[in-house]
């Protein structure tokens, strides 16, 4: 078996597994280099948005709208998603370190070191907490997605904890994107440096550069500095273009399972909290 990685532009991601089909923040409408446009993608299993920012979010109610798929984001984000008329029972409104279950999908927000606003059609402006994903594709294959996060140090944590294989990580500022503010942006959000220690801290066998439109100055940066931190001399590096494929074959080991973390083998991985459905009630 494996997984297959193909490149929307920005930070976007189709993700084929044996068993599923996930979409990650998907901004295709107007997006020079999408491969495709929104209403040409094969209904997901889930969609998964990192936080409010139209270049992670902008297609998600459409696509949600089209094909019925659920849509795990932040608090902010699903006000926008209701907003434009997602029914309430696809949304999942989620934070850091609660795991979910969409049929064969499981799904692991963890922290994330940004912001997330959003600015309502009335013109109320909502905040969330951002989101990092950790997603189990198949056995042995384990994707990070960096969701705009800076670098932190529980990036090691993470990586203790969750043992990712893929991280899909931030090295470049999005090219070709307005920018309004005074002054001039030198970096994204993390330097190609950066995104060369954070492989090391996750500990990820493959590193997927994203974050841009185009691969340029920065991504070959980052090729050159991950070696530097490589305490494995095995990481490889990865620089798609919009939409290339990358086939992703599963690690050989034993993984901790995903939803469980790193806990005894007495376990009963088939409970499930016990909770009531349907709206939170008023009074």
């Amino acid at each position: 078996m494996s997984t297959t990685l193909r490149f929307l532009g920005a930070s976007g991601y189709e993700v084929v597994g044996p068993t599923f089909r996930l979409l990650l923040e998907p901004y295709l409408t107007g997006n020079p280099v999408a491969p495709c446009g929104a209403e040409d993608l094969e209904p997901p299993d889930a969609i998964l948005v990192s936080h409010a920012a139209w270049d992670h979010s902008l297609d998600a109610a459409g696509i949600a709208i089209r094909t019925g798929a659920p849509v795990i984001c932040p608090n902010d984000v699903a006000e926008m998603l209701l907003e434009a008329g997602v029914p309430a029972e696809q949304v999942r409104p989620s934070i850091w370190g609660v795991c979910y279950a969409f049929g064969d999908v499981v799904v692991r927000p963890v922290e994330c070191h940004h912001w997330s606003a959003a600015t309502l059609k009335d013109g109320r402006i909502v905040t969330g907490v951002p989101l990092s994903f950790i997603v189990e594709t198949e056995p042995g294959v384990r994707l990070y997605h960096f969701g705009d996060t800076t670098i932190f140090p529980g990036m090691r944590m993470l990586g203790e904890l969750y043992t990712p294989t893929v991280g899909i990580l931030g090295c470049a500022q999005t090219d070709g994107l307005p920018d309004p503010g005074a002054g001039s942006v030198l970096t994204g959000e993390m330097t190609p440096d950066e995104a060369a220690r954070a492989a090391e801290w996750l500990g990820v066998r493959q590193v997927v550069a994203t974050h841009y439109m185009h691969p340029g100055p920065e991504v070959a940066e980052l090729a050159r500095r991950v070696p530097v931190y490589d305490s494995t001399g095995q990481r490889t590096v990865h620089a798609l273009q919009g939409g290339e494929e990358l086939t992703i074959e599963p690690v050989p080991g034993d993984y901790p399972s995903l939803t469980w973390g790193r806990t005894s083998p007495e376990w009963d991985h088939s409970y499930r909290p016990q909770l009531t459905s349907g709206p939170i009630p008023t009074k």
